[in-house]
């Protein structure tokens, strides 16, 4: 790769090489220049950059050289704009090589000859950058457009004075003010977001290239310097480097420049010099800095002694040499073409230890093209895809190359914070570089501030490398204004923090300022979450007090100070949590280790009245220490407490048995009292088709004896045939008439026929059996209309988008009735997958599912559920949402607050809507911020509930396992099938059969899953002759 434009502040005035050591003359100077042209006119392999510095040389070196040429004009203002401005900075270039070179011959260069001042070179430029980069003069004569804009500006600035942490807001102020040419307020702007955030390459490189735009003297180069410093610890930006290197360039010729230069383009290899696509260009820049000051000194060497040449040329040339070598020795793309330019460029031959190193690299290479590759053709953020790799580079264990795709996978997943933790983890353990480590911690905690582990991690590093105690302090403080989502998030910031403070504590002395302070910072801490934490998350976030508890464990044992231990767990005590075990023995051995006997005794007599958890415990507790230590008195009245203590219990608990009987016997009730409504409706129907049964066969009776000799009415027919009549059949007025003249047969069927006909055409369908083979290319659509006429036709063109579609199979009941499932089979496996995307796409007002078709007897632990049950810290649930609003109307809400990626309205099977929502941001900080933002806001007159999304575990059923019949050996429980027990599978045995004491062989609600024997209960029923009979009958 290539950098052939440079802009004019990328000059490298060669002179300035030997300017320390070696005094110049004019002549010598020119002779520099003429050899600058001679490259231009002869050209050598790999000197772009010396062809272009050179050419700007050899026009400022001849005064009688012409004007450069412009290029030919084009159309359009535009391209007229382009030109001047190429122009202007052409002539900003030569004028800067001028001025290099004056400083460096002397006052002897003839400057007013040249017309050039010491800033010309600057100036110039900052005037051709500023016409590139500013608007069009006609954007100016909209004053409309000038008022919107500021509007828009106020309305940022007054949401940031809300929300600064608002990301997308200083995006949109720095364009705004930046489109104004408010560069004042530009600069404070990019200033603010810096300090809060992290800034992406581009935000960078457009604030460099304005800075550099605007850069006159000394001192803006180096507020320059500053910016690329600050630039370059944010990301590891490629682009940046280089932009870094190419402006040092431009200020090599003030004092210390060329170690500037050297230094820079030197911690540009270190940060991405391993880079395997990128690292090229910062090796060539570098490379072909250094060849182009040989190619500059090469004629004058002949003047200078060996010694001045040995310290001059011959160690510049050997620069290069080191270059190449150091570049063949790392495996990089395009490293070939870079070996070949080696070869061609060394007037030696190319050293064996050199073609080694190359030919090592060249098989390093080769290990990581798969990894590489896999990024190329990856889309971004490629997690996946840089994880490989990192576990790849971390069985290597080269700290430099792990450092390296650390960062490059951080580029793209910045916002990942289990990335930062691997990383920073990886650091802390390792490479261990105060520096380096701290560095990463802080910039984890800028990209992921809503994530506490990495606070957590960022004050332990700080702490484990010696930090000055008020910057930690500083950076805990940020961390409380970080916007935690969770409100244990915040109590495990605290308890990090006071860990942190009672490890600067010297208990050995009685009360030091760390004492105090780690005392304030406890009592702070329990206000915190009782105010702020309360406020926000209607909890504290500490129901166990476990704050409370450490305080009390450090009083007890680190201060010897029992009375304010004591008074602290009477606090935790009050809070709730007197009714467990587990609080009152904490509290007993706390006592039991720095207390005293009393005490001790006086906590377990409270714990048995108290608990009600697990109260045998306690007492248990109580009397083993009694039985050791107490007096038989006290054991007397230990013994009566817990008594009298666990037969309460043993009631309240035979009370709550009882009432949830009685609730198991009410539920037990209304079942079946529902059952025998069902029973009763069900046989009400069928009394009353059997009626109209025998009512059409006394018609059929009725009209057989009058003509026997007739056809068989069109009603047989279509019992018998399975087929509607057609239309056209009611033409043959002599078939169809009888001897009354009365039409047998009628076009129209009543609406009690029309489910005849729909039965029919459901036995005009074959049954074809279900195909297991053929799941892959099928799919099962369910919650469809049970009204849906033909669901062939009208759902054969949403699927025929996905592929062609072999064969549509709706399920109908006995009855001839759509049961509002389907299955539908597709060619290609490529079609059903796709098909799976119309998953609740509204049909008929009802949103139809779609689903991949699994035999869940075969695979019970099929999901069919496409969403996360797990937290997801990106998105939101949104509750209390009026039926009316729509998608739209909640899409611009939600959009106020961040990117919104997704939003779902969860509807039940109609299609209606419950209320609720599923919002998803594009980052966890942007979700946070809605959180606080949206809570508690009202829609409609409906007050919302907004909260992370985090669903509570489903309870999973537990699988049906073997079981003992009564009297009998185990037999398995019945299992259904996929769709569960169907209501026709009755028991066909008379219940005047079935005997109580017989083994149980039949399954719950069903036949045994096994065959059956002669140990049924039908036959086990002993034979019964005439005479028993006989005696049944008297006996009534």
């Amino acid at each position: 790769m290539r950098f052939e434009n440079f802009p004019s502040y990328q000059v490298l005035s060669f002179p300035f090489f030997w300017q320390e050591s070696v005094d110049f003359d004019q002549a010598n100077a020119a002779a520099t220049l003429n050899f600058c042209r001679s490259l231009v006119t002869e050209g050598r392999p790999g000197s772009h950059w010396k062809r272009k510095m050179a050419t700007a040389a050899a026009t400022t070196a001849s005064e009688s050289e012409a004007e450069p040429k412009a290029e030919p004009r084009a159309e359009g203002e535009e391209e007229e704009e382009e030109v001047k401005a190429a122009k202007t900075r052409r002539k900003a270039l030569s004028r800067a090589v001028a001025t290099a070179a004056f400083k460096t011959i002397g006052p002897e260069w003839d400057q007013q000859e040249e017309g050039v001042s010491e800033s010309d070179g600057d100036e110039e430029y900052a005037m051709a950058s500023s016409a590139e980069s500013s608007p069009g003069e006609y954007e100016w004569e909209y004053d409309e457009e000038e008022e919107k804009n500021q509007l828009e500006i106020e309305r940022l600035e007054e949401q940031l004075s809300i929300n600064v942490f608002d990301y997308n807001c200083h995006v949109d102020l720095i364009r705004l003010l930046r489109l104004e040419g408010e560069l004042t307020k530009v600069r404070m702007a990019r200033q603010k977001m810096s300090e809060l955030f992290p800034l992406t390459e581009e935000l960078w490189l457009e604030w460099l290239h304005d800075e550099i735009s605007m850069a006159l003297d000394g001192l803006d180069r180096e507020h320059v310097y500053e910016l690329f410093e600050k630039a370059v610890k944010d990301y590891i930006c490629p682009n940046i480097w280089l932009e870094y290197g190419q402006y040092s360039v431009g200020g090599i010729g003030q004092k210390g420049g060329l170690e500037k230069v050297r230094s820079v383009f030197e911690r540009a290899l270190s940060s991405v010099g391993l880079h395997m696509t990128k690292g090229l260009a910062i090796w060539e820049a570098y490379r072909e800095f250094e060849s182009a000051i040989v190619e500059a000194a090469r004629p004058i060497a002949g003047f200078l002694s060996p010694f001045d040449r040995e310290q001059t040329f011959d160690s510049q040339l050997e620069k290069v040499h080191s270059l190449f070598r150091r570049q063949l020795a790392i495996p990089l793309y395009d490293m070939e073409a870079t070996f070949a330019e080696y070869e061609e460029w060394s007037e030696e031959p190319i050293p064996e230890s050199v073609i080694q190193s190359y030919n090592k690299a060249l098989q390093q290479l080769e290990k990581y093209k798969p990894y590489e590759e896999a990024l190329l053709q990856a889309e971004a953020p490629r997690l996946a895809e840089y994880q490989a790799y990192i576990d790849f580079e971390m069985k290597i264990g080269d700290p430099a190359r792990i450092q390296l795709i650390f960062e490059r996978a951080l580029v793209e997943n910045c916002l990942v914070p289990d990335l930062w933790i691997r990383y920073s983890q990886y650091l802390d353990r390792q490479l261990k570089v105060k520096d380096l480590v701290l560095s990463v911690h802080n910039r984890a905690v800028r990209n992921c501030p809503w994530t506490v582990a990495l606070w957590s991690r960022y004050l332990l590093a700080m702490e484990r490398h010696g930090v000055d105690h008020q910057v930690i302090s500083e950076t805990f403080e940020k961390a409380l204004n970080a916007g935690f989502i969770q409100a244990t998030d915040y109590v495990e910031i605290w308890q990090a923090y006071l860990d942190y403070l009672r490890r600067r504590v010297d208990f050995k002395q009685d009360s030091s300022k760390e004492l105090e302070e780690l005392r304030s910072t406890f009592t702070r801490a329990l206000e915190y979450l009782k105010q702020e934490v309360e406020e926000r998350f209607s909890e504290s976030g500490d129901p166990s007090c476990m704050i409370m508890q450490n305080w009390a464990r450090i009083e007890a044992r680190l201060c010897n100070n029992m009375q304010k231990a004591r008074e602290l767990w009477d606090s935790i005590m009050t809070k709730g949590n007197a009714k467990y075990a587990n609080m009152w023995l904490e509290y007993y051995n706390l006592e039991r280790a720095h207390g005293d006997t009393q005490h001790c005794r006086k906590a377990l007599h409270r714990a048995v009245q108290c608990t009600s958890d697990y109260p045998e415990h306690v007492c248990e507790v109580l009397l083993t220490m009694e039985r050791t230590e107490g007096t038989l008195e006290d054991w007397d009245i230990a013994v009566q407490k817990t008594e009298t203590r666990l037969a309460r219990v043993n009631e309240q608990r035979m009370k709550a048995a009882e009432k949830e009987a009685a609730l198991a016997q009410q539920e037990e009730e209304k079942a079946e009292q529902r059952k025998k409504a069902r029973a009763e409706k069900k046989a009400t129907k069928k009394k009353k088709k059997t009626r109209g049964i025998d009512k059409r066969k006394a018609d059929e009776d009725e009209e057989k004896e009058w003509g026997d000799d007739e056809e068989e009415p069109p009603s047989k027919r279509r019992r018998v045939g399975n087929n509607v009549p057609l239309a056209g059949e009611a033409g043959d007025g002599d078939a169809d008439l009888g001897l009354t003249g009365k039409c047998v047969a009628v076009d129209v069927d009543p609406p009690s026929k029309q489910k005849e006909k729909a039965a029919s055409l459901k036995r005009d369908v074959p049954k074809v059996p279900h195909d297991s083979s053929k799941d892959s290319i099928t799919v099962f659509v369910s919650n469809l209309p049970y009204s849906m006429a033909e669901p062939d036709a009208t759902l054969r063109p949403l699927f025929e988008a996905c592929g062609e579609v072999v064969e549509i199979r709706p399920i109908f009941s006995n009855r001839g009735d759509f049961r509002g499932y389907c299955y539908v089979e597709f060619k290609e496996e490529k079609a059903a997958l796709q098909a799976l995307e119309l998953d609740r796409k509204n049909v008929e007002g009802r949103p139809m599912f779609v689903s991949p078709c699994v035999d869940k007897s075969k695979n019970p632990d099929f999901k069919v559920f496409r969403y996360s049950t797990a937290l997801e810290k990106h998105k939101l649930f949104i509750s209390g949402l009026p039926f009316s609003c729509t998608r739209e109307e909640l899409e611009e809400i939600c959009k106020a607050h961040g990117t919104v990626k997704d939003l779902r309205l969860v509807t039940n099977r109609a299609g209606k809507p419950k209320g609720l929502a599923y919002v998803e941001y594009e980052n966890e900080s942007q979700a946070s911020q809605a959180v606080m933002k949206m809570d508690g806001m009202t829609i409609k007159e409906n007050v919302i509930k907004v909260a992370i999304s985090n669903p509570p575990q489903r309870k999973v059923p537990e699988k049906p396992e073997a079981r003992k019949a009564p009297g009998g050996p185990m037999v398995p429980r019945q299992i259904y099938g996929a769709r569960g027990k169907g209501r026709t599978q009755l028991a066909l045995l008379p219940r005047a059969l079935q005997r109580p004491s017989a083994p149980a062989t039949q399954a719950e609600n069903g036949p045994a899953s096994g065959p059956v024997g002669p140990t049924t209960a039908a036959a086990e029923a002993p034979k019964m002759s005439n005479a028993d009979f006989a005696k049944l009958l008297l006996r009534k």
